[in-house]
């Protein structure tokens, strides 16, 4: 059996991983240059791990920790142990807390959430996966799909897996025979998660903010810097912070967003700041997350909807990925959920 994926990002990937298992033939087809999808650690200057996507993840998510697992990868507890600062008002003094250190942790993974990645790619033949390969249409075509990509290409397959955000998969791809209109309405109106996020990230020769007794953890209602978390490596040898900015930073350019950032956090830790190695950001709008405005009403709006857990075209249409995943949708949780439930499929 021949199997196309579309969509290298954490779900596809996985999804790969576990059909190679079972030695179904896979080819994963992605449209950007890098995989990964909303999983993207960069490293700094100094070459510490730098998360711009996804980072955090519990003991909840057992399905995940049951993956990195098998993967022979590690995990390691969010730092918080200090003081914490809320900043309700720019012209207050931020209130201190202190956030006991938890029994039940956010982790984070060694080396940083891209060798999650890495490791899936690794059991996947490199000749069974295109890179700046987007899909243009699949068709059904008697007893086969046929996938075409933005060069020409086609793809031929007895069934495909769309692992990407339903309302890219709306506005990018045309289906022949048409899907039913049901689910045509459907997929524009499902929340595609982390789009419209602005994640940032610096990095620091020393952890000052530490030796001065501050936990790197910041809540600000005030400022650009909404969110932030100390982003030491599991090692504590590479230093630094991310966290996330206001939505509304998007419209400035990325020389006036770190400007802002580093005069909040000056005003907040002092000018050990400025002594940072590196800095930079990410607007998670780029065509592989999102096509056009989101029209959304609620939060998690329509993920892990009736009609994604069916399939079309003569049962070689499936959808997968974190958004269609029934519980924790929009989390990597919910990624590995989406893959696991379609590898099921394949006795």
């Amino acid at each position: 059996m021949k199997v196309i994926i579309v969509g290298g990002g954490l779900s596809g990937l996985t999804t790969s991983y576990l059909l190679s298992k079972k030695n179904i033939q896979v080819t994963v087809l992605e449209a950007s240059s890098r995989l990964g999808g909303r999983i993207q650690t960069i490293k700094g200057s100094l070459d510490t791990p730098l998360e711009l996507g996804a980072t955090w993840f519990s003991d909840m998510h057992q399905n995940l920790i049951n993956f990195i697992d098998t993967l022979g990868l590690k995990k390691y507890p969010q730092f918080s142990k200090g003081t914490s600062l809320f900043q309700t008002k720019s012209f207050e003094p931020p209130q201190k807390f202190f956030v006991p250190e938890a029994e039940n942790p956010s982790y984070r993974l060694a080396g940083g959430t891209q060798t999650l990645i890495d490791a899936l790619v690794n059991s996947i033949p490199s000749e069974n996966i295109k890179l700046n390969t987007g899909v243009v249409s699949i068709k059904e075509i008697e007893n086969e799909i046929v996938v075409e990509t933005i060069h020409g290409e086609c793809f031929h397959a007895d069934k495909v897996i769309l692992c990407l955000p339903p309302q890219l998969i709306h506005s990018k791809i045309k289906f022949s025979p048409l899907l039913p209109e049901n689910i045509i309405q459907i997929l524009p109106t499902v929340q595609t998660w982390m789009a419209g996020a602005i994640k940032f990230v610096l990095e620091f020769e020393r952890p000052f903010w530490r030796e001065k007794g501050y936990s790197g953890m910041l809540y600000s209602h005030a400022g650009i810097v909404v969110e932030m978390y100390d982003h030491t490596n599991v090692e504590e040898n590479k230093f630094g912070f991310t966290g996330f900015l206001n939505g509304g930073a998007s419209s400035y350019s990325q020389d006036v967003r770190k400007e802002l950032v580093l005069r909040q956090l000056t005003e907040l830790l002092g000018e050990d700041i400025l002594n940072f190695n590196y800095y930079t950001d990410k607007i998670w709008t780029d065509e592989f997350v999102l096509n056009g405005n989101q029209i959304i009403q609620r939060p998690h709006q329509n993920n892990g909807h009736p009609l994604l857990q069916k399939s079309y075209m003569n049962d070689k249409v499936h959808f997968a990925g974190t958004e269609s995943a029934t519980e924790f949708s929009g989390y990597m949780e919910g990624a590995i959920i989406s893959a696991l439930k379609i590898a099921d499929i394949f006795k």
